[in-house]
C-alpha cells in the first residue's frame, strides 16, 4: 500500500510540474512576460548584494512601509482569442459555424447601431439540445464570455442551477429562491441544465412559478442578461412549446451531436498530453475496443464524459499495476498507460468480478 501511495504521489508531482509549465507558457505565448516583472528581474541582478542581517533589515523596513498592493487588472480578451479557442475544441463543427455566425450578426447590428441605422432587437437567449457530455455547458462558459467581448453583457460569467436550485417547496418559496439565482446572474449567463424538469411534473408543482419568474426576469434585465437552457432534444422542445412565453423569447437553437469514435480518441489523447501521460502505440487498439462497446448506450456512457471516466479509471488501475510491480519506478513508466491498464481500468462485462 505504501508503494502504491508512493507512485500516486509521484504521478501528481509530475502532472502539476506539467500543468503549471504549460499554463506559463501559454500565459507568455499569448500576452508576454509582464513589463514589471523584466524591470524587477532586472533590477534585481543590477542590486549590489546585502550581508544577510541588513537584507533582513531592508525587508522589514519595506514590510512595514508597504502601502496595499493593487489588484492585478483582468486580461481583457479580443474575440479573435475567443475565436481561436472555439475552434481548437474537438468536434462540434456545426455548433463553431452557429457561433460564428451570431457574431458576425452582433458585429454588423453595432456597426449599423454606430451609423444611426435601425436595428433588429438582439435576442440572445439559447435553447441547447443534446446528450450528456457534448460540450453543451462548455461551450455555454465560451458564450458568456464572448457576449462581454462583444459589449453585450457586463460581467460575461456563468451561472449554471437545474431544477433543484430553482424550485422550493412551498407556495411562495419558489419565486424568492429563482429571483436570488438571476440576481447572481445579471451580467452573465444563466445556463439552465435539463431546463424541461420544471414543466414536466403533474399535479400540483412550483416549475412553473420558476418559469414565469424567469420569463420575467428575461424581459425586466434584456440589456444584461442572458438565459440558455439545455437537456435532450426531444424534451427541450416539448419544454419550449409549452409555454408561448418561452416560444417567443427563445428562437435560437444549438444541437450538439454525439462525438464520434475519432473524436473520442482524440479527446482521450488530448487528456492524456494535458496530465502528463503517454499511450503505448499498442494500447491504441484496446482503446478503440472500449469505446465502441461502451458507447452503444451513448446516454449512459456519457460522450466527452464517459472519455473522462475511462482516462481516470486507467491512470487508477496503472497505479495499481506499478504498485505491485518490483520493476524501478521511473518518470517513463510513471507516464506511460498501457493496453493493461485500459483493459483493467474498463473491463468487457464478462470479465467483470
Amino acid at each position: 500500500m505504501e508503494r502504491k501511495d508512493e507512485i500516486i504521489r509521484m504521478q501528481n508531482e509530475i502532472m502539476q510540474g506539467l500543468i503549471k509549465q504549460r499554463m506559463q507558457l501559454i500565459g507568455e505565448d499569448l500576452w508576454g512576460r509582464p513589463v514589471e516583472e523584466k524591470e524587477a528581474e532586472k533590477e534585481e541582478k543590477a542590486a549590489p548584494q546585502l550581508p544577510v542581517a541588513a537584507a533582513e533589515g531592508k525587508m522589514e523596513e519595506k514590510m512595514e512601509a508597504a502601502p496595499e498592493e493593487p489588484k492585478a487588472e483582468e486580461k481583457t480578451e479580443t474575440i479573435e482569442e475567443l475565436k481561436a479557442e472555439l475552434h481548437g475544441y474537438i468536434g462540434l463543427d456545426a455548433i463553431k459555424e452557429e457561433v460564428d455566425s451570431l457574431i458576425n450578426w452582433i458585429e454588423i447590428c453595432k456597426l449599423r447601431k454606430e451609423h444611426d441605422l435601425p436595428t433588429p432587437d438582439l435576442s440572445l437567449h439559447m435553447v441547447f439540445s443534446g446528450n450528456p457530455g457534448t460540450g453543451k455547458t462548455m461551450i455555454a462558459r465560451l458564450m458568456a464570455r464572448i457576449y462581454k467581448c462583444l459589449g453585450v453583457l457586463s460581467k460575461g460569467h456563468l451561472v449554471e442551477v437545474d431544477r433543484s436550485g430553482l424550485v422550493a417547496g412551498y407556495v411562495g418559496q419558489t419565486a424568492i429562491k429563482t429571483a436570488e439565482v438571476i440576481e447572481k446572474a445579471k451580467g452573465g449567463v444563466l445556463f439552465i441544465d435539463e431546463a424541461y424538469a420544471l414543466t414536466n411534473r403533474d399535479g400540483e408543482d412550483f416549475g412553473q412559478e420558476a418559469v414565469d419568474t424567469i420569463l420575467k426576469a428575461m424581459e425586466d434585465n434584456r440589456d444584461d442578461l442572458v438565459v440558455i437552457v439545455a437537456g435532450y432534444i426531444e424534451l427541450m422542445q416539448e419544454f419550449i412549446h409549452s409555454n408561448p412565453g418561452l416560444e417567443s423569447r427563445f428562437n435560437r437553437f444549438l444541437h450538439f451531436p454525439d462525438y464520434s469514435l475519432e473524436e473520442m480518441k482524440k479527446i482521450f489523447l488530448m487528456r492524456c498530453e494535458n496530465s502528463g501521460y503517454t499511450l503505448e502505440e499498442t494500447a491504441m487498439e484496446a482503446l478503440e475496443e472500449i469505446i465502441l462497446r461502451e458507447s452503444k448506450d451513448i446516454k449512459g456512457f456519457g460522450n466527452a464524459r464517459g472519455i473522462r471516466n475511462l482516462f481516470e479509471k486507467a491512470i487508477a488501475a496503472q497505479a495499481d499495476r506499478l504498485a505491485e510491480s518490483e520493476e524501478e519506478i521511473t518518470r517513463e513508466t510513471l507516464m506511460r498507460l498501457t493496453a493493461e491498464d485500459l483493459k483493467n481500468g474498463c473491463p468487457a462485462e464478462e470479465n467483470k468480478e
